[in-house]
């Protein structure tokens, strides 16, 4: 008897070799085997091809035994609590519309940890909204510096660690594996069947591989290195304060070329002060770090790099605009005690400039790391106590309420501050050079009488003429020492927020799980210690959210306090500097 599956989603074709198929329809299939998560089979028009598995569900005699892997219950009380699974992964309802500059900047989702490849069309769509990875974006000629032919030796250890044991000197690696939380391999499985699985595919509990963790499918080597310890602090979970702190300065970046002039680039100059060894690194560099982060920590916040510019890249404004954001997010990378230490970044500052090859093992090696996306959640220690779900809900959602009404509040500011330089740089000036040039014309009226008595006071009017001009300049000029280092702080800040709803996201859906999980115990669907064990990880994920929410809050308080005295002093040097400039005028009228 042929194998049959039945469609559960609409599927368009989009390449040679896919076959599409309609929701409800009765397909055949080739093989119960997926090929890299795609079925081989024939729909009802006889067309044969492939399509997503996860599309699809295999009927069987015993159905009941076995649809559960795959879809969720049909019975009305196992579906997971809509509140949660609905959550839009964009933003935190459906009444937040981010703008266009903050969607650009929404957190991707690793591309590897789905149960099979995106359909093209769902490809299509996840590369016009999300961040592009660095092969498929065109600054400058990427492949000539990226070579793929070097290799690094693909083996269960190698990957992951502390910094200082980068090259592969680190401790001896031990394997994990979730399903060890629970009672043996067949509870296990019978947990795994019984919690439903999200029908949708692409939600980022998902694909940042939350599910699969929860579910207890994460296995890998762990390295005592990788470890990432979340201690309960004063205020609850947080990250384990890094034991080498350290920072790295950014000098003014260089026009470089290569093949005889014939492409040009920047360079900057990185110096951090753990080693005080400058290297060199390109804008593509910082792109493809960035894109490894984001792949690798599922719940942390990677902060956004600037915005890459096509054209004008060399003008002189924005290569130092471009630094300035660079600055600040090299101050949350080396700020953060898990994104600091991690190897990938370590590579990124300390790998010689001029040593190719052990830049590609480097690189190579960080792309090769099994302890991403659903693994990465192994390397995580939490404190013995476990915390209150209840309690954790409370602080997400409280969380969720703070970031929206701080994004909006972001946006707002940023628009007001921006509109006040703009105004400070035309109208102010001009303004302020209007009256001066009155007061001028005023003092030449004045010469013409020529009486010896009237040409100090001419003077002085003129002075104040061009006192009146200065000032005008002065506004012209101060936005940059003052309202400038706003606007980008609040720029890499809407970067952070725009993270938030994805991690959330994961978070909710791990709370999800454990609901259906318990609701399925007292129902007897399934034994208590495959709750525990889904009740262990998802304590994981919430011990991981609230150590970054934390980490969040605290270096916002930083930052915005740094921010704002600096706000304050640079206004109070500014309007002494005027009141100077007015004390000046007003004494040449003492001898007039």
């Amino acid at each position: 008897m042929a194998l049959r599956a039945k469609a559960l989603y609409d599927f368009n074709s989009e390449n040679p070799g896919e076959v599409s198929v309609k929701e409800n329809e009765i397909l055949t299939l080739y093989s119960e085997q997926d090929i890299e998560g795609w079925f081989e089979g024939v729909n009802s028009k006889g067309e044969r091809g492939l399509f997503p598995a996860s599309y699809v569900e295999i009927l069987r005699n015993d159905a009941a035994s076995t649809f559960n892997n795959n879809s969720c219950s049909t019975s009305g009380d196992t579906y997971p609590d809509s509140r949660y699974a609905n959550i839009p992964p964009g933003g935190f309802d459906g009444s937040y519309t981010p703008q266009n500059n903050i969607e650009n900047f929404s957190k991707p989702s690793p591309p590897g940890l789905t149960p099979f490849p995106a359909p093209p069309l769902q490809r299509q769509q996840q590369q016009q909204h999300a961040y592009q990875p660095p092969s498929q974006v065109s600054d400058d000629d990427w492949d000539d510096d990226w070579d793929d032919s070097s290799t690094v030796a693909d083996e269960p250890g190698t990957v992951g660690g502390r910094y200082h044991d980068f090259e592969g000197n680190g401790p001896s690696t031990y394997r994990v594996s979730t399903s060890s939380m629970s009672r043996g391999n067949a509870q296990q499985a019978k947990s795994s069947a019984t919690v439903s699985r999200n029908l949708n595919r692409f939600s980022t509990f998902v694909k940042s591989g939350g599910e699969a963790f929860v579910l207890g499918e994460a296995s890998g080597f762990v390295k005592d290195g990788d470890k990432i310890c979340v201690v309960m602090g004063q205020y609850g979970p947080e990250w384990q304060e890094n034991p080498y702190p350290f920072t790295c300065a950014i000098d003014d970046p260089t026009k470089q070329t290569k093949f005889k002039g014939m492409k040009s680039y920047i360079s900057y100059k990185l110096t951090p002060t753990h080693t005080q060894n400058q290297v060199n690194r390109r804008y593509k560099h910082f792109d493809w770090l960035y894109a490894r982060l984001v792949e690798k920590f599922p719940v942390i916040s990677v902060p956004h790099i600037p915005e890459k510019q096509a054209t004008g890249r060399f003008e002189e404004d924005f290569i130092s605009k471009r630094r300035k954001g660079l600055i600040w997010w090299m101050n949350h990378m080396t700020s953060h005690p898990v994104l600091a230490r991690c190897d990938v970044f370590q590579h990124f500052l300390t790998c010689n400039s001029t040593d190719e090859k052990a830049w590609k093992q480097g690189k190579r090696k960080a792309e090769k790391d099994e302890m991403v996306g659903a693994n990465f959640f192994l390397t995580i220690s939490t404190p013995s106590a476990p915390l209150d779900f209840q309690e954790v809900e409370s602080k997400i959602d409280g969380f969720k309420t703070f970031t929206k009404r701080m994004d909006d509040s972001t946006l707002q500011l940023n628009a007001t501050v921006n509109e006040f330089a703009r105004k400070q740089i035309s109208g102010f000036k001009k303004e302020y050079q209007k009256v001066g040039m009155s007061f001028k014309v005023l003092s030449q009226a004045f010469e013409i009488d020529q009486q010896v008595y009237s040409a100090g006071l001419n003077q002085a009017i003129s002075f104040t003429g061009d006192a009146y001009e200065a000032i005008g300049e002065y506004f012209a000029e101060q936005p940059s020492k003052d309202l400038d280092p706003i606007m980008d702080l609040l720029a890499l800040y809407q970067g952070h927020l725009a993270n938030y709803p994805d991690i959330i996201h994961v978070q909710k859906g791990a709370l999800t799980k454990v609901k259906e999980s318990q609701k399925h115990v007292e129902e007897g669907k399934m034994d208590r210690a495959q709750a525990e064990g889904i009740n262990e990880r998802c304590n994981i994920i919430s011990c991981a959210t609230l150590a970054e929410i934390q980490h969040f809050n605290q270096i916002r308080v930083r930052d915005f306090k740094a921010q704002m005295q600096h706000y304050l002093q640079q206004q109070i040097s500014f309007f002494q500097k005027i009141t100077g400039k007015l004390e000046e005028a007003l004494q040449k009228y003492d001898n007039a």
